[in-house]
């Protein structure tokens, strides 16, 4: 655990220490177990983290609304204190959002970003939402018991009302100017079937982003890189490249 601001952060510090570092953000309701699929075949070879974001998995909840900044700043906090600089980024959904705020702000040498919004979208059932995803994606039905303890329980942290504000103002955010000033090497992976997320919104931020590249997922859903979670690693590998 790593605090900051009176907020105790959950993390996993683990691979090869000697590899490039890789940092993994997972999306809005999830946590550091949705993210694994992808750090653990990539840990062989580099220094992968991954962060419970705050209100999310083990770490604790924020005392006020946070806004992205916060949430970036903690990042950057806990990053600082483990003698991480340049990673590659890798966030998903929410964790994207804060990806790209991030890169915006600090260095950061490639990222990678799956079906992230950047700009305002409509209000989410999220426990709706993420109870059909626990069903539906192959390989991962272990995961609808997880969802139904932790969303459908009235201690879900989503259900509080910091959490409530947080989450507002997630989908109410617009951070095209952040990603017009992203430097590092980008790579965009969306779902063509995302019905969180516009696919749409995946070819605009391609737009936004200095040599970005999108790669469209035919078929996939706002967990587009679960249901290709292979793909996506190799990607990834790609992208980052040797020591």
């Amino acid at each position: 655990m790593y605090k900051v601001n009176d907020v105790e952060i959950n993390y996993i510090d683990y691979g090869n220490k000697k590899g490039k570092t890789i940092v993994f953000l997972h999306g809005w309701g999830q946590n550091i177990e949705m993210m694994k699929i992808l750090s653990d075949p990539l840990s062989r070879e580099y220094h992968t983290i991954v962060i419970d974001l705050p209100g999310h998995g083990s770490s604790s909840e924020p005392t006020y609304p946070w806004n992205h900044l916060d949430f970036v700043n903690a990042i950057k906090a806990l990053l600082d204190s483990l003698k991480v600089k340049n990673p590659t980024l890798v966030g998903h959904s929410f964790g994207g959002e804060l990806s790209i705020l991030y890169a915006s702000l600090y260095d950061v040498d490639k990222l990678v970003l799956l079906d992230s919004p950047f700009k305002p979208i409509k209000k989410i059932n999220l426990k709706t939402y993420l109870l059909k995803f626990a069903k539906k994606i192959p390989g991962i039905n272990k995961l609808e018991g997880w969802a139904k303890k932790h969303i459908g329980s009235a201690e879900y942290r989503s259900a509080s009302e910091t959490m409530r504000k947080i989450l507002v103002n997630s989908v109410t955010a617009n951070l095209e100017e952040e990603a017009k000033k992203i430097k590092a090497e980008t790579i965009i992976i969306w779902g063509t079937h995302d019905d969180v997320v516009p696919f749409e919104h995946g070819i605009d931020l391609e737009g936004l982003i200095p040599g970005s590249a999108l790669v469209p997922y035919e078929g996939c859903s706002h967990y587009a890189y679960y249901e290709r979670a292979g793909q996506t690693v190799n990607i990834i590998r790609s992208l980052v490249g040797g020591k």
